[in-house]
């Protein structure tokens, strides 16, 4: 490996050293305060190294990884949104009596997984950073294990993920049979016309498995049912990471594995990833108006949403990888503020998930009340928020190509998710005798709401003048 070769890779050895540096520190002196600024630190040095990385110059490290703008884009964001994470962990932890440190451990080995999907360019990377993030988030959905409730949680996840690597295994097989090859690239190259579906029966098999595998890791229909279980049964701030991290980093590898083949309407995966897309908008947001649940709620909310990202994927053009970035960017923002009001108002004993916890929140804390609705306003996509202008753009990158019908699809299904993100609104805003059923503590440090204003800050930056956003996002995927 070159100098540069090493310099380009820092960011990942850094974030890598992290969880070993915390294992030994746990091991002689535990020290909830310590663990946490650790894991901040950490992530803070390998944010730091991504421009090191622009600077040697984008390039391939090792057959398996390539450290190229796209990828330091999306690592950037996981980066960003773990480190948010772990900030507001440690509040929610504060009080609790058992052990806490190790929670840290996992959620950077979690990142570190993430990251690594992000910047593959080999079927093995592909596979040994998606198990890295699927072990860590077995353990951390059902962490600390204070209710039977966060181990059915974890339970199910540990199965389904178990399948999904299975398909996933499985189809990485048959194309290797097929084709020897492993690289992402060179199997979007075998997809270019004049592919025959009919003389490749074994590849295209393959590609159906490796696509399924990342149907249940993006939780799309019909391959969903898991997540309004483990978003309900895991802590507020794991199912945060996993609404944002896990699935950012599986959409920026389906972007980089499936782009170069230009999926085009007649070849059976552009059928098979648009059925998925609008089942996934049409399901997730009629499943959401029955929930009275917040945290469920949101968790078919995000099926939806990784459905409307499937629209400016499957439209490609011109604008698909800048709608695609820019969504994600919008909905990490908005995700982790909603996930964050909610993490501000739990416990690991108790969490505000029924939307009778958040009944007239405006009137007895004001700045939560506040920032959630906003947060809402945006994953609903009201003007002036960063969810407006990613549905623009998803919007636009469809019509360009003209693909109507999914571009209708999310046009209406958008619209029935009006109904129950002003229900919670209208909850948080109710003149309640009692006010809400739970009222977060005034021990909260600030840094929580702190990180609640930053959030709300790039929010209404991204809606109002998002051509700062897209300028950054074009220097990087471009």
């Amino acid at each position: 490996m070159s100098l540069s070769e090493l310099l380009a890779i820092l960011p990942l050895m850094f974030l890598g050293l992290t969880p070993v540096v915390m294992m030994l520190v746990v091991a002689f002196y535990r020290n909830h305060l310590l663990t946490a600024l650790i894991a901040l630190a950490g992530l803070g040095m390998s944010l730091a190294m991504l421009p090191v990385v622009g600077y040697v110059g984008f390039r391939p490290v090792t057959p398996l990884l390539v450290m190229d703008g796209y990828g330091t884009f999306f690592m950037g964001l996981i980066l960003v949104a773990s480190g948010v994470t772990a900030a507001i962990s440690y509040d929610y932890f504060k009080e609790f009596s058992g052990n806490r440190e190790e929670y840290y451990i996992l959620l950077l080995l979690a990142a570190f997984g993430a990251s690594v999907l992000c910047v593959a360019k080999h079927l093995a990377a592909m596979f040994l950073g998606l198990e890295i993030l699927s072990v860590s988030l077995y353990a951390l959905i059902a962490y600390p294990l204070t209710t039977d409730r966060q181990v059915e949680a974890g339970l199910k996840y540990l199965i389904l993920a178990a399948v999904s690597s299975a398909f996933l295994i499985f189809g990485m097989a048959l194309v290797y049979s097929n084709s020897g090859v492993l690289d992402l690239v060179g199997i979007g190259k075998l997809l270019h016309p004049p592919f025959s579906a009919q003389d490749n029966l074994l590849l295209l098999s393959g590609l159906a498995m490796i696509v399924v595998g990342m149907g249940f890791k993006l939780a799309l229909v019909p391959f969903h049912l898991w997540t309004p279980d483990v978003y309900q049964g895991a802590p507020a701030p794991v199912a945060g990471f996993v609404a944002t991290v896990s699935k950012g980093s599986m959409v920026a590898l389906m972007v980089r594995f499936l782009s170069p083949a230009s999926l085009k309407p007649g070849d059976s995966l552009y059928w098979m990833f648009a059925a998925m897309a609008v089942a996934s908008m049409f399901s997730g947001n009629l499943l959401a108006l029955l929930q009275n649940n917040v945290k469920r709620i949101l968790a078919y909310s995000s099926i939806a949403h990784l459905g409307y990202i499937m629209v400016a994927f499957l439209a490609g053009g011109s604008l698909a990888k800048t709608a695609v970035a820019f969504y994600i960017l919008a909905y990490f923002i908005t995700a982790l503020g909603a996930f964050g009001v909610v993490t501000l108002m739990s416990a690991p004993d108790k969490e505000a998930e029924r939307i009778d916890d958040f009944r007239g929140l405006f009137w007895k804390r004001p700045w939560l009340g506040g920032t959630f609705s906003v947060m809402l306003f945006s994953l609903a996509g009201i003007p002036v928020t960063a969810g407006f202008m990613g549905k623009f753009y998803l919007v636009s990158s469809g019509v360009e190509t003209t693909r109507w019908g999914l571009v209708l699809s999310l046009i209406l299904t958008s619209t029935i998710g009006l109904f129950y993100y002003l229900r919670v609104v209208g909850v948080l805003f109710d003149h309640a005798p009692d006010g809400p059923s739970i009222i977060p503590s005034s021990k909260r440090l600030p840094a929580g709401y702190l990180i609640l204003g930053v959030l709300v800050v790039f929010l209404l930056w991204a809606g109002v003048f998002p051509s700062s956003f897209i300028h950054l996002i074009h220097s990087q995927l471009f």
